[in-house]
């Protein structure tokens, strides 16, 4: 397939639609990304707003504490670890405190590691049974708590990663940013307060969508998925730098669907070893012949013309919102800024220019198909 027909008849159709995407786009972008226009993240909530009608369906910070034995938690990071009894508190609009009995347990796989993570990821576990009628958290159970691990900088950079994708496809998870207390119950640990940010359970999220997850133990190829979602996926991934998935080994990777005979679509998370993100603890794995998780490598196959086509147009359609998602966040440092937007103009170039196309996905995808690499240690 020659990369001149994706990007020749239709080039002079895709500017005038782009142009006039940058029109209407960054106020429809933005007002999915951020709730209450012009105010920076840190102080949309000071009992102003609105009551949200769940957890997750605004965007302003959330602030809450949560009071746990910290020297026990933070120990227990094994095979074999626990939950332990905690409480998580926050203030209503009307300045209510509302306290609410839960166990907390550390989560994750490499995070989970203290030689990585000075303060691991959590899972709150709440007690449906004893939360009170009208609380945020209402009609929540597990929920996944991503916490400051290294540093809070890469708090806010993975939280964006999923803002990004919401943009893009309806069939992802809904994030929510908070600004955690973490206060020790037994007061033997220094209280710290850290940005974080909530994700929406499977569960949830496959409700929300009127779709049902596939069991874990299915094993299903990227060419036996819906093609334009897979497509679109696969480009994400390229995007952000990120080859931390895998599609038949289900590695930060759910798949969603109406029925078992239906064509599933996929949908990602867990973004800490993207190059956009940069943890200084990601790697990207020997097999793959590259150097750092900055350093861009597409991980699916080829895909028809017109689904390249469709894709394109799509990134292209959303570059504005995209890049509003990161500019309209002033708790991201102004480094951090210009080197994401210096990122993404890098991949857009690459879309948005045949040769380069050609040779970084059309090229790079039919190789996959003939020998694709699969890298060791996937569960």
């Amino acid at each position: 397939m020659a990369a001149s027909r994706i990007f020749g008849g239709f080039r002079h159709g895709l500017y005038l639609f782009v142009w006039a995407a940058m029109l209407y786009l960054p106020l429809r972008g933005m007002a999915q990304v951020y709730a209450t226009e012009g105010q920076p993240l840190e102080v949309q909530q000071n009992g102003q707003a609105a009551q949200p009608k769940d957890l997750f369906s605004e965007d302003s910070l959330l602030r809450f504490t949560l009071v746990v034995n910290y020297q026990r938690l933070l120990k227990d990071r094994g095979d074999e670890r626990q939950y332990h009894t905690a409480t998580l508190s926050y203030v209503e609009n009307s300045g209510t405190v509302v306290t609410l009995p839960l166990r907390v347990m550390v989560r994750g796989n490499r995070r989970r590691d203290a030689t990585v993570c000075r303060f691991p990821p959590l899972m709150l576990n709440l007690i449906r049974k004893k939360m009170p009628a009208g609380t945020i958290f209402e009609g929540q159970n597990k929920l996944k708590l991503v916490t400051h691990c290294v540093g809070e900088e890469y708090v806010l950079r993975e939280y964006l990663v999923y803002k990004v994708y919401n943009l893009l496809s309806e069939e992802s998870y809904r994030v929510r940013l908070c600004q955690v207390t973490y206060q020790d119950s037994i007061g033997r640990r220094k209280e710290e307060v850290r940005y974080a940010f909530l994700i929406e359970d499977d569960k949830a999220m496959a409700k929300r969508t009127k779709l049902k997850l596939i069991p874990g133990k299915r094993i299903i190829g990227m060419e036996h998925l819906n093609q334009l979602a897979m497509a679109r996926l696969a480009l994400f991934q390229y995007m952000i730098g990120n080859t931390d998935w895998s599609v038949p080994y289900r590695h930060n990777i759910d798949l969603l669907a109406p029925d078992s005979l239906s064509v599933p679509t996929p949908v990602p998370f867990d973004f800490d070893y993207a190059g956009i993100v940069g943890t200084p603890y990601a790697a990207p794995p020997p097999e793959l012949g590259i150097k750092s998780v900055k350093e861009r490598l597409y991980r699916a196959y080829s895909f028809p013309e017109n689904v390249h086509r469709e894709v394109v147009n799509t990134f292209n359609a959303h570059r504005t919102p995209i890049y509003a998602v990161y500019r309209q966040c002033e708790s991201l440092s102004k480094s951090g800024l210009r080197k994401t937007l210096g990122y993404l103009d890098e991949f857009y170039s690459i879309i948005n220019n045949p040769r380069k196309f050609e040779r970084e996905i059309v090229k790079v995808g039919e190789r996959n198909e003939k020998a694709y690499v699969t890298v060791r240690g996937l569960k």
